[in-house]
């Protein structure tokens, strides 16, 4: 007896098949990429002085690229097609072309530098000198220094307000906070915070800044306008990280040791909501919509995404060891976490929660950055 093919479940299953296809592709593949459009991630390596650079697209190493002992702070300039880093043990900073991955500068800055930070209009880039108590600015530009002043004792950071009018600089051995002007260096105020403050968060309208301790669970509220402490707000535990609601309103503050998430209402300098989250939840990161914040858990190795306005937690994503930093693709496709103590970067898919893949990284990962070009 001969068998007849049917035709429409043949065709039917191609069909589904065809689909199948075309979903998995669009779920690896960013969806505002266009052809011959680059995505990079570049990841600081602190044991051996190195940047892995990482193509999103493929989601393989491209390069390994020497930029020097003890590597921090490495910031994307767009603008430029540049990726900029501190050599915390060389005391410079470095200019990598991320067309080349080529070094192209570097710039002495003086002992220790952990952070750097750029102006709003990307012109100029502030570096914190902790071993050599000084702060400096960059013309981004021609990659001369223009301003260098002493800060206090042990700078840690130095952040841009958004309307780029102030410097502020967190003092760690003093205990103070330092107001500059951004152009000159020039002391416009000098603030008493909290014990070695680290962190700083600079409402939008740049009237208040918010300022961490490294090993008291406090918190200082500033008054940049008139250059005074408003508050030191007891907190649960000491600060790990904080992040700022694109619209200000609310600030989170992320602590390993209270093992969860605090929530500061910044009109008011109180606390509000606190989520108990895991065993050592410590780097955070805040979808640009403020939707979603993503918390890395470094003892337990997962990222747990929190829907904060409502405050809720969904199931957390299995990544590597040591998770940390992390960032967001543009478009908010992937999901990247740099695992510190599995040398490995994983990739999230972002809309489902679920680990795409780890990709290999140098020795003792801590720092990351995306580029596109």
């Amino acid at each position: 007896m001969k068998i007849r093919p049917n035709y429409r479940l043949v065709a039917l299953l191609i069909i589904l098949a065809v689909l199948a296809i075309r979903e998995v592709a669009l779920e690896l593949r960013p969806s505002f990429l266009r052809p011959g459009l680059h995505m990079m991630a570049y990841v600081s390596n602190t044991a051996d002085g190195t940047i892995t650079a990482i193509d999103l697209v493929k989601l393989l190493p491209v390069a390994t690229i020497p930029v020097g002992a003890d590597p921090s702070g490495i910031r994307a300039d767009p603008a430029r097609k540049e990726l900029w880093g501190l050599s915390a043990a060389g005391g410079y900073a470095w200019v990598l072309d991320v067309t080349t991955n080529k070094i192209i500068a570097r710039i002495p800055v003086g002992a220790a530098p952990y952070a750097l930070d750029f102006s709003p209009d990307r012109v100029h880039a502030y570096v914190a000198a902790s071993g050599s108590n000084s702060v400096v600015a960059i013309d981004c530009a021609t990659r001369q220094i223009t301003a260098r002043a002493r800060a206090g004792r042990r700078p840690w950071i130095a952040r841009i307000s958004p309307d780029g009018k102030l410097l502020v600089v967190t003092n760690r051995a003093d205990a103070t906070v330092s107001l500059l002007d951004p152009l000159t260096l020039a002391t416009r105020g000098l603030v008493h915070v909290v014990p070695d403050p680290e962190q700083i968060a600079i409402l939008p309208d740049g009237s208040k800044a918010f300022v961490t301790s490294g090993t008291a669970p406090q918190i200082s509220v500033v008054d940049l306008r008139r250059a005074a402490l408003l508050a030191n707000v007891d907190l649960g535990g000491t600060p790990s990280d904080l992040l700022l609601k694109p619209d200000g309103g609310e600030l989170y503050i992320s602590s390993a040791s209270a093992h969860g998430l605090m929530v500061m209402n910044t009109q008011t300098n109180e606390l509000g909501d606190f989520m108990l989250l895991g065993r050592s939840p410590a780097s955070a990161l805040l979808s640009p919509d403020g939707a979603t914040l993503y918390v890395a858990d470094q003892d337990a190795g997962h990222v747990i995404p929190i829907a904060i306005n409502n405050r809720l937690a969904a199931h957390p994503v299995t990544v590597g060891q040591g998770p940390g930093a992390s960032q967001l693709t543009p478009g908010g496709d992937m999901l990247v976490v740099v695992d510190s103590a599995s040398d490995d970067l994983a990739v999230i898919r972002a809309r489902t929660g679920s680990l795409i893949t780890l990709i290999p990284t140098g020795e003792r990962p801590r720092d990351l950055a995306i580029e596109t070009f």
